[in-house]
């Protein structure tokens, strides 16, 4: 379940930085070209930028709601055991020289 929000977390982000790069800083949308058979009016193009903008960056922080209380959640004893080392015993680490007495 994780891994699939995760990559859907990834696309969302590629799909608003895609969608914000498209947008002008005039609000053009586009590059706006002015030829007035085109498919999306310039005022069309912008509205079109903004929706998909805002709809993408909510399904965003909604998915990292999610992905937070999803993480926040505490393990179950079966994946816990699961991710546990498998060799529980102390390694006895060599002693260290002491520093000379002066």
């Amino acid at each position: 379940m994780t891994a699939v929000l995760i990559t859907l977390h990834i696309i969302l982000a590629v799909s608003l930085i895609g969608i914000i790069l498209l947008q002008r800083s005039e609000g053009g949308g586009f590059g706006s070209s002015q030829s007035t058979g085109s498919f999306f009016s310039v005022r069309g193009k912008t509205d079109f930028l903004t929706r998909t903008t805002a709809i993408l960056a909510t399904a965003f922080i909604v998915n990292c709601f999610i992905l937070a209380l999803l993480a926040s959640q505490p393990k179950s004893p079966l994946e816990a055991a699961e991710n546990s080392p498998k060799n529980t015993k102390a390694i006895d680490s060599p002693a260290l020289p002491s520093a000379p007495k002066q």
